[in-house]
């Protein structure tokens, strides 16, 4: 179950606070590569489930689900899940006045726990403004077994998310992940090695390299 004080990005001291920004204005950089920019997988195509979407980050690094809310500045709610088991959650809204690289402590709370004083930092993507933070491996189970996922800025609520049908969609999502795992892409060294060598360098009808 979530604990109930900050984990993964918690500031505690100075030294905690420098890494913390940096991952997570590392994932800021990155997200917008998630948001409305799905790959054209052939491994594993952008899906429906239920209310969300689930689909191939542009980079190929791993996979994201997402859900858009009919509220007043049209909040989109990501969780995005990396090969290597990191997790990465964005909310946005157009309404909102956060600024990119903004470093904000936030409240998020889930049906069964949550997290205090959560280190997040601010992006824009699709017209929207909002922020990205990072949780502990075992978030995306957390998530699934929800019914809901609150966020507040000390007293002053930010969002009241119903996450219906998060389990079926985490489900596709680490399938998605899954996929993509199991086919890893070539490389440039990969690529290059098949430049360089034949299918069958004892073949008869090989060209020898020219002698200078």
């Amino acid at each position: 179950m979530p604990v109930q004080h900050p984990v993964a990005v918690t500031r505690r001291n100075g030294q905690s606070r420098t890494r913390a920004a940096r991952a997570l204005f590392a994932f800021a950089g990155l997200i917008g590569l998630s948001i409305g920019a799905a790959a054209s997988a052939q491994e594993y195509p952008a899906r429906d489930v239920g209310d969300w979407t689930v689909a191939v980050s542009r980079d190929k690094n791993g996979c994201f689900l997402t859900r858009e809310y009919d509220r007043a500045g049209k909040t989109t709610l990501l969780l995005g899940l990396d090969r290597d088991g990191t997790n990465h959650v964005s909310v946005l809204n157009a309404n909102w006045s956060i600024k990119p690289r903004d470093e904000l402590s936030l409240d998020f709370r889930l049906s069964s726990g949550g997290y205090a004083k959560h280190g997040a930092v601010g992006i824009a993507a699709d017209g929207k403004q909002g922020f990205v933070t990072s949780f502990e491996a075992k978030f995306p189970g957390y998530f699934a077994a929800s019914k809901a996922f609150d966020i507040s800025r000390g007293d002053v609520a930010v969002e009241r998310l119903n996450l219906e049908g998060s389990g079926a969609a985490v489900a596709a999502l680490r399938e998605c992940v899954g996929v993509l795992s199991a086919k890893p892409a070539a490389g440039p060294a990969a690529k290059n090695r098949g430049e360089r060598i034949p299918t069958d360098p004892f073949a008869p009808d090989q060209p020898r390299k020219r002698k200078r």
